[in-house]
């Protein structure tokens, strides 16, 4: 899962792959703006089939809060 997640990441950015670390945040890392963030929770919720919440949503600031809030929501 956190690799099709990162990979979802790099598309959406036009980031390579192998340069996003579950550490990397969102916005200061990876440049993402406010349209981006959108587009990913798209992305996520469409490949997943989840629903992600905006309240949720604000708290994700890394990778790893990204993989861990959709792993929890998918078990």
């Amino acid at each position: 899962m956190e690799e099709k997640i990162i990979s979802l990441i790099a598309d959406k950015l036009g980031k390579d792959a192998k340069t996003i670390k579950l550490e990397s945040k969102l916005v200061e890392d990876l440049g993402a703006d406010s349209l981006d963030v959108i587009e990913l929770i798209m992305a996520f919720e469409d490949e997943f089939g989840i629903s992600l919440p905006d309240e949720e949503i604000s708290k994700m600031k890394t990778i790893a809060d990204v993989v861990n809030y959709i792993k929890s929501l998918k078990k």
